[in-house]
């Protein structure tokens, strides 16, 4: 694993490992190798003095130095059912991070003996070293638990009401592909979106808490695999996730709301043919803010803050695209709906897996191969 350092290498300022330089007039993005070699990584976290922390897909967590360096497969990981869509997939750092130094990750969980598989969400510490977990503990196990290798979900966001940390989690959650029925039904997790305290616990005001045969910890259902997730400036949850065949859609997910897979889709099955009743509108039953028609298997999403790429790009939405091999920038209107779409990275003819904003305000993203890269995208003209 190595980094590229050819032109418009980011300078390192007064200002640290994280420096930042003023803003670009971008058109574009110049992709920069941070690192190569990484085995289908999935996500990608930001830890202090510019370094990273990326997930494999095959169960490794590695510490990248901000050379590009890699250290060898953290120490101190949860057994991972690893295959298909399955293995260790997200990961984020705490906001307080840099004094309590814990990680959140979520992760493809074996049953007993080896029945069956679902999605968990763990937590644990970063040794001083950079070489180990310790104090690990899962805090959320989905249920139940199913023989499937598809529709994990897994991405998690750490929410926050009127701009800091309120203590709690969302996590997204697939409906595990054959048991698709189960996104409308509040008696299991598949399909859902949960919100869950840091320490595992049931915030007493999600929507479900205390209702006869709902589990407490969902906060949205209807949905049907998850894979990309963040706040709004002013708060609010956005995600994707993956349609059949068409019909990705972007939601916001509220408090309690339906958001209607596998009644209503703007996909078909594979191969063709209606879902169910063919419908997409029915009352009661949540519109997506947006979809697509094609699929264009979205992966990561992120919003972009800084002015690094000029003020055109501050505010808009990225979502990449595992199935075009492309970053799509999305330019919201003022309503909040999608204005236009636009798409970069298409020469880098890769799967993008994950996209994140750095503290150095420039966008960085995974690419899923087993010869994976994490890229810096510099401000292009």
């Amino acid at each position: 694993m190595r980094m590229s350092v050819g032109a418009g290498l980011l300078a390192l300022s007064t200002l640290g490992m994280w420096g930042l330089a003023p803003p670009a007039a971008a058109q574009s993005v110049r992709p920069q190798v941070v690192a190569s070699g990484l085995q289908n990584p999935w996500a990608v976290a930001f830890l202090p003095e510019g370094r990273f922390l990326v997930t494999e897909r095959a169960g490794r967590m590695r510490v990248l130095e901000a050379d590009g360096r890699a250290g060898t497969p953290l120490a101190g990981l949860p057994a991972i059912a690893a295959g298909g869509q399955g293995g260790l997939l997200d990961v984020v750092a705490d906001s307080a991070f840099a004094t309590n130094r814990t990680l959140y990750f979520c992760f493809s969980e074996p049953g007993e003996n080896g029945r069956g598989n679902s999605t968990a969400l763990a937590r644990a510490t970063l040794a001083p070293d950079g070489t180990r977990l310790q104090d690990l503990r899962v805090i959320f196990s989905q249920k139940p638990k199913f023989a499937s290798s598809a529709h994990f979900g897994c991405r998690i966001v750490e929410r926050r009401v009127d701009g800091k940390p309120d203590g709690t989690l969302f996590l997204t959650l697939g409906d595990r592909y054959a048991r698709m029925a189960d996104a409308q039904t509040l008696d299991n997790h598949h399909g859902k979106v949960v919100r869950i305290g840091k320490d595992g616990s049931v915030p007493q005001d999600n929507p479900f808490v205390g209702r006869s045969g709902a589990l407490p910890e969902i906060w949205s259902f209807g949905h049907r695999n998850g894979q990309g997730a963040a706040l709004a400036s002013d708060g609010r949850l956005w995600m994707h996730e993956h349609g059949p065949q068409g019909g990705d859609e972007i939601n916001l997910p509220v408090a309690g709301r339906n958001y209607g897979w596998p009644v209503i889709t703007y996909g078909e099955n594979y191969g063709g043919g209606r879902i169910g009743e063919g419908l997409t509108k029915t009352a009661g039953l949540e519109q997506p803010l947006h979809y697509w028609v094609p699929s264009i298997a979205p992966s990561g999403m992120a919003f972009l803050t800084s002015e690094r790429y000029g003020r055109a790009w501050q505010g808009n939405l990225f979502v990449g695209s595992l199935k075009f091999n492309r970053l799509h920038r999305i330019e919201l209107a003022p309503d909040g709906k999608v204005a236009r779409e636009s798409h970069l990275l298409q020469d880098v003819g890769e799967r993008i897996r994950d996209v994140r904003q750095g503290p150095d305000g420039l966008l960085y993203v995974l690419t899923d191969s087993p010869a994976g890269r994490l890229l810096r995208l510099q401000p292009g003209t």
